[in-house]
């Protein structure tokens, strides 16, 4: 048996590069970082983690539309829930609260991949 110590990246397929970009840079805020690989794609570094977006002819085969969070997703830690869902009315970008009352919401990116944002407390966050 192989003891995961942590996570690397996710990768996600996206149809068009420039507003997936766009969403993960204005929307999410996320910083992206160089890549030397021949196919289409972009990657963000986070801490010691990757989100890599992959250009392809993919469509996202929805689950619940009621719950979002049901649906595959990939979840940022944030510090302020507040000012994001804030951000997100005022750029009419649709999203969901957590159902379980927790402190965090859904929101899809262009191609429906689900990014749920979760509040952490500031001690909880890792530098």
């Amino acid at each position: 048996m192989v003891d995961i110590l942590y996570p690397l990246h996710v990768a996600i397929q996206v149809s068009d590069l420039a507003v997936s970009d766009q969403f993960y840079t204005e929307i999410v805020g996320l910083k992206k970082v160089d890549r030397q690989l021949s196919f289409a794609g972009s990657w963000y570094q986070i801490g010691d983690f990757q989100l890599h977006l992959i250009v392809s002819d993919w469509a996202a085969n929805p689950a619940r539309e009621d719950k979002w969070g049901r649906h595959p997703h990939i979840t940022f830690a944030i510090a302020n829930l507040s000012s994001i869902k804030q951000s997100l009315i005022d750029r009419a970008v649709p999203f969901q609260m957590s159902s379980s009352g927790r402190a965090a919401l859904f929101v899809k990116d262009p191609d429906g991949n689900v990014v749920e944002l979760l509040e952490v407390k500031p001690e909880a966050v890792t530098p």
